[in-house]
């Protein structure tokens, strides 16, 4: 089966594309780097010929509100397009859990704006909605500098690693659209300020870290319901804490 995974040489990206590659699928990794662009569509006509399956899992590539909603709507609407006159049989898309709570947030609205283009496209389509990755905790904790402080809100978060999350996307790929949207989340939920101090005891970062209940997370603020998932989430096998021994034992 041709599978095309768009942002295919990025953190999910490239491990996905080794992982359905190892599964015995064509697998096309699709990106700037590689021709194919789906912004100026450049290259996109082509590596939809023969697909079966797309799963789109590009990042936008700034972080300015505007920006982020352009560059989802453009290319959501260009690669949807060029799958329907494919005839792509699968679009699967990798989201954010929590996108709709979290209406401050410019990047968790522009990933709603995708969503609602696929669910919109006729297509036949699974969202894949992910909690933040273990690897994105060191950059929650920068952004969220005051001073000499780092403020973050004890708020619940369940990260997921990045390889648990290439494993429920690989299963999505390779099974029958379900017209809709699941959850998948790391084994268990901690305050975010607690997942930092468990990140800086381990990298030996000295810094204060405070827990602020109106500290904002990339502009707004939190309660537990925020980044967490439903109850029927598929959760992944790899614990934040192991995560960091295996990172950091790997740095």
């Amino acid at each position: 089966m041709k599978i095309v995974v768009i942002g295919g040489t990025g953190l999910i990206g490239s491990k996905l594309v080794a992982t359905l590659r190892n599964h015995g699928h064509e697998v096309l990794a699709a990106a700037p780097g590689t021709g194919v662009n789906t912004i100026t569509r450049e290259g996109l006509a082509e590596a939809m010929d023969g697909a079966q399956v797309v799963v789109d899992v590009a990042n936008a590539p700034a972080w300015d509100d505007q920006a982020v909603l352009e560059f989802f709507e453009t290319s959501g609407r260009n690669l949807l397009a060029a799958e329907a006159a494919a005839g792509v049989r699968h679009h699967v898309a990798l989201s954010i859990v929590g996108s709709e709570r979290n209406p401050d947030n410019g990047y968790f609205r522009a990933k709603v704006a995708q969503e609602n283009l696929i669910k919109a496209s006729g297509l036949p389509y699974t969202i894949v909605r992910a909690t933040q990755f273990h690897e994105f905790v060191a950059g929650i904790a920068q952004a969220a500098v005051v001073g000499d402080e780092v403020r973050l809100s004890p708020a619940l978060i369940q990260t997921i690693a990045s390889d648990d999350v290439v494993a429920a996307l690989a299963d999505v790929a390779q099974a029958t659209p379900i017209d809709g949207t699941i959850e998948i989340a790391g084994p268990e939920a901690v305050p975010l300020d607690e997942m930092a101090k468990r990140l800086f005891a381990v990298t030996g970062d000295t810094r204060k870290v405070v827990a602020d209940v109106h500290a904002r997370y990339f502009g707004g603020e939190l309660d537990d319901q925020s980044l967490t998932p439903g109850p029927d989430a598929r959760l992944g096998a790899l614990r934040f804490e192991d995560w960091l021994v295996r990172s950091n034992a790997a740095a």
